[in-house]
């Protein structure tokens, strides 16, 4: 089945969904009629799009046959001026078709729990991650995204050890999500004398942020702690009992939030870190059901797999899940990373499409 023919059956479906949606009184379920309108609005997009990209594609095909038919040398001259930006528009729009006709997953539209860990490489890796960190939360602010961190642990050194943060947003997890994996960094750090070039890793893990009904936590299953909120080098900067330490039994996964004053905000988002990895070990025992598709799109989103390399020397970074290279990694660093995620968007909706094409 060709992309036309997908394309074909989803504006019959449409059609039929637009029908339905004119008439709201006909459903019971008030639930169904929203999800159906949300459909709706999705494949009105699609629709859109198709539109405007079957109008380029039937003016080049004019412009291609009025060029081979056409005898006079300027109205040919003119024609061939205005073909390469109908092929640039053709070009565009068939990306924005790619990037809408692929459903989203029902985690697309949440939040995201973000978590930056230093890796291999000492104090250079704590380095890299806090700037990883930075660039994340420019990156962000350019999207007028909000950022709470709920769990932060530094070197004393401007480094950081590991850090968890949650970026709140309109589809958040959608754009954010193919970062989990290792990135690696390759430069001269301040404190090497020969000049020689160090490789130092840190880990991302992106996870759409856990609601209620995904995770249900029991009481008893948790073990509750307080201390004292300690700094580097393990000086007590609180006074009080104010950090807390939750352990979820069962599954043996252990929470320490002491960033805020009060036990309560401290609580408040171990609760969250905790819902949301129990919301990601479930996740992961369900993709082992469905690994050939997992592989079959960019990243994995595990943790452990070697995203991309950033390195200085060559103002260098490579994504090595779809092979790009940006010679601009000053600009990546200062949040300007939308070219990478919306390359990475586009593989992985491309990869979608093309199984949905092949399964019919």
């Amino acid at each position: 089945m060709s992309l036309e023919n997908v394309i074909s059956i989803l504006l019959e479906e449409f059609k039929e969904i637009e029908k339905r949606v004119s008439h709201p009184e006909e459903f019971s379920d008030s639930s169904e009629y929203v999800e159906l309108t949300k459909k709706y609005t999705r494949m009105k997009e699609v629709a859109e799009v198709f539109e405007k990209y079957s109008t380029v594609v039937g003016r080049i095909s004019e412009y291609e046959d009025a060029i081979s038919k056409n005898e006079d040398p300027e109205m040919v001259a003119l024609l061939k001026e205005e073909l390469p930006e109908l092929e640039s528009n053709k070009t565009a729009l068939h990306q924005v078709l790619i990037l809408k006709i692929v459903p989203p997953i029902a985690e697309d539209s949440r939040n995201a729990i973000m978590e930056i860990r230093a890796g291999t490489g000492g104090d250079e890796a704590a380095l890299f991650a806090a700037e990883l960190l930075r660039m994340y939360t420019k990156f962000a602010e350019m999207n007028k995204w909000k950022t709470e961190v709920l769990s932060f642990s530094d070197t004393g050194m401007g480094g950081i050890k590991d850090a968890v943060v949650k970026i709140s947003g309109k589809n958040t997890f959608s754009f954010l999500k193919y970062e989990s994996g290792v990135h690696r960094v390759q430069r001269v750090p301040a404190t090497e004398s020969q000049g020689r070039l160090h490789t130092s890793a840190v880990t991302v893990a992106v996870l759409p942020e856990a609601k209620d009904v995904d995770v249900k936590i029991n009481n008893e299953d948790l073990k509750i702690d307080v201390f004292r909120s300690s700094g580097p080098g393990g000086q007590s900067v609180n006074t009080t009992d104010s950090a807390v330490r939750v352990t979820h039994v069962p599954s043996g996964i252990v929470v320490t939030c002491q960033d805020e004053k009060s036990q309560i905000q401290n609580k408040a988002k171990a609760m969250i870190i905790l819902r949301t990895k129990l919301y990601e070990e479930e996740q992961r025992k369900l993709a082992a059901e469905r690994d050939s598709l997992r592989r079959s799109m960019i990243g994995s989103g595990d943790r452990s797999e070697k995203i991309r390399t950033y390195n200085f020397p060559q103002n260098r970074i490579t994504d090595h899940r779809i092979k790009l290279t940006l010679y601009k990694l000053d600009m990546f660093l200062g949040g300007y990373i939308e070219d990478m995620i919306a390359a990475l968007r586009f593989e992985d909706n491309l990869k979608k499409l093309e199984k949905m094409v092949k399964n019919g």
